[in-house]
């Protein structure tokens, strides 16, 4: 059994909020003591500007943010690098095809790529993962 999963940035997001948390986000970190999480190459982006937006609207400061950055590059998340010209052709068309947003359909891209389950919270992305025959990680999933 592959032992890694894309992970959304709507799961990863959930562990820095308190009130964000649940217990699909807690399953899915503590999945992390035993698989691998791989993201598109916008996550580390994506990241930045979630802390960037929370912390200049005071619901952290920076040394929240700061050490959510190092639990983050503790835990066992692989940044994949696609080239721009892929990004540009493909995704663009996935993220067309499902009505989502680039960003949502790079999660769902890299998912089907690999033949990965996608960990995430996004209902919409959740139903284009199921209409592009993509497993959604379940908190029930044989580890």
């Amino acid at each position: 059994m592959d032992k890694r999963f894309v992970i959304d940035n709507s799961v990863v997001m959930a562990w820095c909020f308190e009130d964000e948390t649940s217990p699909y986000a807690d399953f899915v970190l503590d999945s992390l003591k035993n698989m691998t999480a791989i993201v598109p190459s916008i996550w580390p982006l994506e990241v930045g500007n979630v802390l960037t937006v929370a912390e200049r609207k005071k619901r952290l400061n920076e040394a929240a943010s700061n050490k959510f950055i190092a639990l983050l590059s503790e835990l066992p998340i692989i940044v994949d690098q696609e080239p721009p010209e892929r990004m540009l052709r493909e995704i663009l068309s996935l993220a067309r095809k499902n009505q989502l947003s680039t960003y949502d359909a790079s999660y769902l891209d890299l998912a089907m790529k690999r033949a990965l389950p996608i960990a995430t919270l996004d209902d919409r992305l959740i139903a284009a993962a199921r209409q592009n025959d993509v497993r959604v990680m379940a908190v029930n999933l044989d580890l």
